[in-house]
């Protein structure tokens, strides 16, 4: 069983983890709200294909979600903060 535990939110996104009971968390979450532009591309090279996701992100809302990860991971040190 899961549960989405919050890290960053707002009107347009929230960026989430899932709690499981026996695992620490491997990855994160972003859900987007209504966003400006949204593109899935596919692209080929050397025989090889990928999936390109590009999502337009207000940069008020990147700064919120940048900063509350941060916080979260415990990097503040990293980027010279304490």
């Amino acid at each position: 069983m899961s549960t989405k535990a919050s890290i960053s939110s707002g009107p347009k996104f929230h960026l989430y983890y899932q709690e499981l009971l026996s695992d620490q968390p491997k990855s994160v979450f972003l859900e987007l709200n209504d966003p400006q532009e949204f593109r899935v591309e596919r692209e080929a090279f050397r025989g090889k294909s990928r999936d390109v996701l590009v999502v337009e992100i207000p940069s008020e809302d990147m700064d919120k979600i940048s900063i509350d990860w941060i916080k979260k991971r415990k990097l503040q040190g990293a980027v010279g903060g304490n």
